[in-house]
């Protein structure tokens, strides 16, 4: 039964990696637009961009480690 659950933790197709970064993305979005409202001009836009700067890392990484357990036959 744990590992029926387990399972819907596992990220195993580009696909899955594609609808969370989109899901992050949206936030970092949402989140970016508050800090532009509450700290006007530079300040705000460099928050901004670190939001969603942090979203295409962790993207990358993601699709990254997908790749690499399709290429070493890593079994989940």
């Amino acid at each position: 039964m744990w590992k029926k659950f387990k399972r819907l933790f596992i990220i195993k197709t580009k696909f899955e990696a594609f609808l969370i970064v989109y899901a992050l993305a949206t936030g970092a979005i949402a989140r970016g637009q508050d800090y532009l409202v509450q700290y006007p001009g530079f300040g705000g836009k460099l928050l901004f961009l670190a939001c969603t700067g942090a979203v295409f890392m962790a993207g990358a990484k993601m699709i990254d480690a997908i790749d690499y357990h399709k290429t070493y036959g890593q079994d989940y």
